[in-house]
This record gives structure tokens, sequence and C-alpha cells, in this order.
């Protein structure tokens, strides 16, 4: 995985939700909960498993609105942030934090409803591996996004402390095919780069915002767009 000790320092986790999900990118954060609660609906007594949870975006929300979630990343000082979440938090399902590997998940075969990987994909050096790896664990549906080839991102997709991985919808599709997974739906976003919309208070991220779904609309943007959210269902 690419920028590992990076993401694992204390300083790293402390600040991350307040770099990425402050100011402007409180949209990008609203707009990505609402991928996944669309994917997975109802979530309500669904066993999930969230890959790299970080500060637990996710595996809160879900634990609050019912399911019982275990969230795995490979960095404590993440893992810390996300249990300091969770105890603010009213849960109405469970929700348990464990420090591992995505590539050698410690889970038996089938064993969660929904495997879940924001953030992931763009990181990792052998993406076929971790999806197979995610396909075992999961009996129903595996959920993630990815950062795509022919979007603003790749202009400064240099500059950033851990790069990333783009994909093709080319090469999703045959990553797909080769672990048995099948496509239910992609939903496709942010044609404004997501650095954007962090740099900018959201009195000016909103108006942008509002303009980038207008021209999300139009079917050729669909190739420009930085993120593609996917819901796979396992065969």
């Amino acid at each position: 995985m690419k920028g590992q000790e990076w993401y694992q320092a204390d300083d790293v986790a402390e600040e991350y939700d307040d770099k990425r999900f402050s100011q402007g990118g409180q949209l990008i954060d609203r707009r990505e909960k609402q991928a996944v609660l669309e994917a997975i609906m109802p979530v309500e007594d669904r066993n999930i498993l969230e890959i790299a949870c970080g500060t637990g975006r996710f595996t809160v929300m879900l634990a609050e609105q019912g399911a019982d979630v275990v969230g795995l990343d490979i960095s404590a000082a993440m893992l810390q942030q996300g249990r300091k979440k969770a105890q603010y938090a009213d849960l109405d399902g469970t929700l348990e934090f464990l420090r591992g590997d995505a590539g050698r998940l410690p889970f038996p075969d089938d064993h969660f409803d929904t495997v879940i990987a924001m953030r992931f994909f763009h990181l990792a050096d052998d993406p076929e591996a971790f999806l197979a790896e995610m396909r075992r664990v999961s009996r129903e549906q595996i959920v993630f996004d990815t950062f795509n080839r022919f979007s603003a991102r790749s202009i400064y997709n240099w500059a950033l402390p851990m790069g990333s991985r783009l994909y093709s919808k080319s090469e999703v599709s045959i990553l797909l095919a080769k672990t048995n997974l099948t496509l239910v739906d992609v939903e496709d976003d942010f044609i404004a780069p997501y650095g954007l919309y962090r740099a900018i208070p959201n009195e000016l991220a909103s108006p942008i915002r509002t303009l980038d779904k207008a021209i999300g609309k139009i079917p050729v943007s669909d190739h420009l767009a930085s993120v593609s959210y996917w819901n796979t269902r396992v065969r």
C-alpha cells in the first residue's frame, strides 16, 4: 500500500478529518456517505465490514443506523480517532474497530453481508488481490470507490502525499470479472477535483458544487468525473 508510514502518523490522524472534511470538504463527506447509504439500504441489522475505515466516518454512520459494523485499518492512530468519535455517537447497532491488513483479512469466508472500502483502491498496489480478499469474506455485496484516470485528478496526482492509482472504467470492469462480482450500479461524480473543495469555504464551494452537478448530468461528462462509486454483488 502506498504511503503507509505517512498514513499511520499520530499528527496525520488527528488532523485528517479537519483537513479533508471541513470547509467545502463537507460537501464531499456528505456525497460519499450518501453513495454508501444508497448502495446498502436498508442498513438496519446488516453485518458490515469496512476496510481502511480510517477515522470511522462510515463505520459510525452505519452503526448509528442499526448495522453491526467492524472497521478495520492498518493505522492504530486512525482507529483511535474512530473510537473517540464512537464515544459520542448514538449507536443502534454494534461497532468494533480492529487493526489489520486488508490483504489478509482475519475473518472466515462469507462472514459479512456487505464489505465496503472507501478511499482505499487508489492506494492499492495489487487491486485484484485486495478485491478478491474482500470477495472472500462477503456473502452478498461489495461497495467501493475509485479515482478516475481521465479526470482533473490526473493533473495534480503526483503532488499528493500518497499519490493515487487512477482507473478507467474498463480496468474496473476487468477486475470485477476476475473476482466474480456482478456490477449492480456505478455512479460518477465531481468534475471539479476534491482538492478544490477542501481549499475553499462552504459559501464558495456550494455554488461550484451546483455547477458541478449540472455539468455531471451531461452524458459525456461521465468520462471526466473524478470519482466513481461501485455497487457490486457476489456471484
